[in-house]
């Protein structure tokens, strides 16, 4: 071999060798795992430091919590502020479908009747588990952070930062490949098996395993009865099928129910519309005629939350049911007023659902389902509390 020719070889190698030190190792499953429990843990990513993703989706609370507030909202890091919207459940993410309009049939397009459909949060307004993070992180509400700097220098400091570089490289030489990383670690975590456990006494039931009681066995009856509590119309579930995935107890659609004002949460300066706030240009939803709507949100582990629906309003799961039940026949009990969905804007008050069971009935008729068949309803809907949950679950 020539001296150029043998020259040419050991520079090669030392840029191949320079490469590979260069490139960190593809991390296992495992590690991607234990690095997203991190920093998903970590009270320092917030300004100021003390609140981390976990205080409001506390992992002893399916994953759902109101990080000590007490007026429905989750506290965020800063004294005075609340989030939003309550903080649902991360539990079974892996299965949220991506927003998208979808037709009936289950046909996608630009089908003048394609209806939303999927997405996270109430609004659907982020895509996948890996963009989630960005959302809490950087709402000033919530941790406060300012930008993607401000997370890595909290990452730099913390414990984990070797793990995080010998995983990400250089990602924290720049605010936005953070974010990204910190998205792929918590994507790992909040997909992994452990986060869709499917141990609810519902799935034992499924699967053929044990028996519910007759209290339970009653409000399942009722829950599916289109005529009474009609919960099975938006809350989907497979009761035949031996494979609890074939239950989510949610259609992934949205609906307009004007849920009453949370009175004891701070009064904000505009109205929450839910759907029309969506702005992603790739499927735009922020058409005045989709206010009102919020995501239908699966019922797994409902029993465990510290508040109901998308802004708090409610303390009780049986209030809930209750609300659903009385909503057409009682506005009065709910809506303050006298006038039935003050809650909302007067002219989005037509869009509400007043044609769909239980919500057909008029001001002081009977209403779908009386107070025993409440607790049936409730008493099935603790049957999906998952076995590490069914101690906190709500009261």
């Amino acid at each position: 071999m020539g001296i150029r020719a043998l020259a040419t070889g050991l520079l090669l190698a030392t840029v191949a060798e320079r490469a590979r030190a260069a490139t960190p190792p593809t991390p296992s499953a495992a590690e991607m795992i234990a690095l997203g429990r991190r920093i998903f843990a970590d009270p320092a990513l917030s300004d100021p430091p003390g609140t981390s993703c976990a205080s409001c989706h506390d992992p002893s609370r399916a994953y759902s919590s109101l990080n000590g507030s007490r007026n429905g909202l989750p506290r965020g890091s800063r004294p005075g502020h609340f989030a939003r919207r309550t903080a649902p459940s991360l539990l079974y993410l892996r299965y949220v479908p991506s927003f998208r309009f979808r037709a009936e049939g289950g046909q996608e397009g630009d089908d003048p009747g394609a209806q939303p459909f999927g997405g996270l949060f109430w609004d659907g307004r982020v895509d996948t588990v890996r963009d989630l993070g960005r959302q809490p992180l950087l709402n000033p509400d919530e941790m406060n952070n300012r930008d993607g700097r401000r997370v890595a220098e909290a990452i730099r400091r913390g414990p984990y930062a070797p793990a995080f570089a010998a995983v990400f490289g250089s990602a924290l030489d720049d605010p936005e490949p953070t974010l990204a990383a910190v998205g792929k670690a918590l994507e790992a975590f909040l997909t992994a098996d452990d986060m869709a456990p499917f141990s609810s006494r519902y799935d034992d039931f499924v699967r053929g395993r044990a028996p519910l009681a007759p209290l339970e066995a009653e409000g399942l009856r009722l829950y599916k009865d289109p005529a009474k509590g009609g919960c099975a119309g938006c809350h989907l579930l497979a009761e035949a099928v031996r494979d609890p995935v074939a239950s989510m107890f949610t259609d992934y659609g949205y609906e307009a129910v004007a849920i009453p004002r949370n009175q004891r949460a701070p009064r904000r300066p505009t109205p929450d519309l839910g759907l029309c706030e969506r702005t992603d240009r790739a499927t735009p939803s922020d058409d005045p005629s989709r206010c009102l709507y919020f995501r239908t949100p699966s019922l797994r582990n409902v029993a465990v939350r510290g508040s109901y629906m998308h802004n708090g309003a409610f303390r009780t799961l049986r209030e809930v049911v209750a609300f659903y039940a009385t909503r057409a026949t009682d506005p009065r009990r709910w809506y303050h007023s006298g006038i039935p969905f003050d809650s909302v804007p007067a002219k989005y008050r037509g869009r509400v659902n007043v044609t769909s069971p239980p919500y057909d009935r008029k001001p002081g008729q009977a209403p779908a389902l009386d107070d025993h068949e409440i607790d049936a309803i409730v008493a099935f809907l603790r049957t999906l509390t998952d076995a590490p949950y069914r101690s906190a679950a709500a009261r």
